[in-house]
């Protein structure tokens, strides 16, 4: 079958490494592909650990910001899975420590408030996340900072309306955003926020993890 038969493939039916080629080459539908495959296999990894609703939907974010960030790193595009699993078990276990790190008492009993305490740490969790982000795309270059924020956006704007509204060709947005990405991991800021003692690095994922509002 030729390159272009084969990309001519609906999706759901190129293989794995097909997928990752693509997504390299900013095709949002492979990208789309690679996260409705593996999006189950995010979501069991999370029900392993006692994470809030909320907490789940950060780790997932992260994840799919991490890969996307570090997607031409895989030797094997086929073990793709294997390292989704493990970078989702990896941000569990960050999440977990950090939830850890603040316990309210009760000033009138001083006894711990479990429930008070799981809704401020994901409050703060929330907080320091966003305060993160924010500081780092302060570091990155005004085109990138833009397009990324964009692209944050919900619903998300097509590549031709990002294109007309930040003057970008259509062909360049992807590679733009994936260089603002791994600019974004490396600032002073996200290497600050991730100063914890669990080693894990900052997950990728999808474009939720920029909603600042």
């Amino acid at each position: 079958m030729s390159s272009r038969e084969q990309l001519g493939r609906p999706y759901d039916r190129r293989t794995t490494t097909q997928l990752v080629a693509g997504a390299l080459t900013g095709d949002e539908g492979s990208w789309s592909e690679i996260v409705r495959r593996h999006t189950n296999l995010v979501m069991a990894r999370v029900r392993q650990f006692r994470l809030t609703p909320q907490q789940a939907e950060d780790v997932a974010q992260t994840v799919w910001l991490n890969l996307l960030e570090h997607l031409g790193d895989l030797r094997e595009p086929e073990a793709l899975p294997g390292w989704i699993s493990t970078a989702t078990r990896h941000e569990c276990i960050r999440m977990t420590h950090l939830s850890r790190r603040s316990i309210p008492v009760d000033p009138t009993t001083g006894r711990l408030d479990a429930q008070d305490d799981t809704e401020l740490d994901g409050e703060l969790l929330r907080s320091e996340r966003h305060a993160a982000l924010r500081a780092a795309l302060e570091e990155l270059p005004a085109h990138q900072r833009e397009l990324l924020l964009l692209l944050s956006t919900d619903p998300p704007p097509s590549y031709q309306e990002v294109s007309a509204r930040l003057g970008i060709p259509v062909g360049s947005i992807g590679p733009t955003r994936q260089r603002g990405l791994a600019r974004l991991r490396r600032t002073e800021a996200i290497r600050t926020y991730l100063a914890v003692p669990s080693g894990a690095v900052l997950g990728e994922g999808g474009r939720d993890v920029l909603a600042l509002g």
